[in-house]
């Protein structure tokens, strides 16, 4: 593990698998080159990355394998790029390796380089705090330090003794502080005046096929009680579009009272009172979007038995995970019936005292995480490749707190 103190930090090999590693990697390159200005880059990067002057030795998509069987097929080619990768880092002496996201290739790969001698970092944390704690004991030896988005994340590293340092979230950082519900409902073309709720089922086939049509009827009963309530489905791609609005075939009722948009997720939070969503991402960006919201999640009957058992966690929305309380329900599986949903929106649509205050402790919790993410990250990897202890920007103890 290399720890001899340096003035500048001369080479990084990076290595991210999949697009959001690319925008993560292409905003680390710059700020890191906005500190040492003769830096190099080698390692696997996108599109991004390429223009901020990365040397990719294998294209991006190498890692973008999803699915056991998909995995499974491409195991041996996946083995012989990490190999390769071992070898090339190895010969360019980096001053430090860093992975992001990617894990079940990275952390291997970190591994390797870091028992040869080399530094490594892990940029984005799995979700060992979520299940499969264990991993913990792998990632302390395959790392000199986790970077991670989240307090909670940091805290859970700090009590297993690995080194981190929470860098704050990119989202965060994206997302304004203000917003105006008023200026995004004009620009959508929703109705100035009365309730706007925004849906948000999910970005994939399976979730659309197990909330679609939950969701729909819950905002169904839920408009037969509130005539004003204008509704907004922003589709995540094209294909969802065609399932959407296969669903809404079965909806005539809703079609003058909902617009279904193209993309425009974050515009069609901002434009809303409250937001109906699958689990996710898109909890987190209800969130720095200020906006109140209920969380349901369906599944596969054998995924939601085995998930019961794994899952290690008290809640499953990221908001309530980073508040360490509940602040947004979640309904899960049978509790997520379209009587349920209906009848928890309606009282957080009454509620309007509430919703004003969760829109104040939404806008306080995006504040903590508000860090400028990408030039944490380079200044934690500039104290590695000097040998100095890692900034803290929250004490490890109490990073669970930090945005709460």
């Amino acid at each position: 593990m290399a720890t001899a103190e340096r003035q500048a930090v001369r080479r990084v090999y990076l290595v991210a698998g999949e697009l959001s590693g690319d925008i993560l990697g292409a905003g680390l390159m710059r700020a890191l080159r906005a500190r040492h200005p003769g830096v190099e880059f080698r390692g696997i990067g996108g599109p991004r990355m390429i223009r901020e002057g990365i040397d990719s030795r294998f294209p991006l998509e190498t890692l973008s394998v999803m699915g056991l069987v998909e995995v499974l097929k491409h195991l041996p080619g996946l083995i012989r790029v990490r190999r390769t990768l071992r070898a090339d880092a190895l010969a360019w002496q980096p001053d430090i390796m860093v992975g992001i996201d990617a894990p079940d290739f990275n952390l291997g790969l970190e591994g390797q380089l870091r028992e040869a001698g080399l530094t490594t970092a892990h940029y984005v944390s799995p979700s060992v705090w979520a299940w499969r704690q264990g991993r913990v004991k792998g990632i302390a030896k395959s790392v000199d330090a986790m970077l991670t988005f989240l307090p909670f994340e940091a805290a859970f590293y700090a009590r297993h003794r690995v080194p981190v340092a929470f860098v704050g979230h990119p989202l965060a950082d994206e997302l304004p502080l203000e917003n105006d519900r008023t200026a995004m409902r004009t620009a959508l073309g929703l109705p100035g005046e009365g309730e706007v709720l925004a849906l948000l089922p999910g970005s994939r086939a399976n979730e659309i096929r197990f909330l679609g049509e939950t969701f729909l009827a819950a905002a169904e009963r839920l408009s037969a009680a509130r005539p004003g309530l204008h509704l907004v489905v922003p589709a995540a791609t094209p294909k969802r579009r065609e399932e959407l609005a296969a669903l809404l075939a079965g909806h005539p009722g809703l079609a003058e009272r909902l617009t279904l948009l193209d993309g425009q997720a974050r515009e069609a939070m901002v434009a809303s009172d409250a937001v109906l969503l699958a689990s996710g991402t898109a909890a987190l960006e209800a969130m720095l979007c200020h906006r109140p919201m209920l969380v349901a999640y369906r599944m596969a009957p054998a995924t939601h038995w085995l998930a019961r058992r794994l899952v290690k966690t008290e809640w499953i929305s990221l908001p309530n995970l980073i508040a360490r309380e509940t602040l947004v329900p979640e309904l899960i599986q049978e509790a997520a019936s379209p009587e349920a949903i209906a009848d928890r929106l309606g009282a957080m649509l009454d509620d309007a005292p509430g919703r004003v205050a969760l829109e104040a402790r939404f806008a306080a919790m995006h504040a903590g995480l508000q860090r400028d993410a990408s030039r944490r990250a380079a200044e934690a990897i500039e104290a590695l490749v000097a040998g100095r202890p890692l900034p803290e920007s929250v004490a490890p103890e109490r990073a669970g707190e930090a945005a709460s």
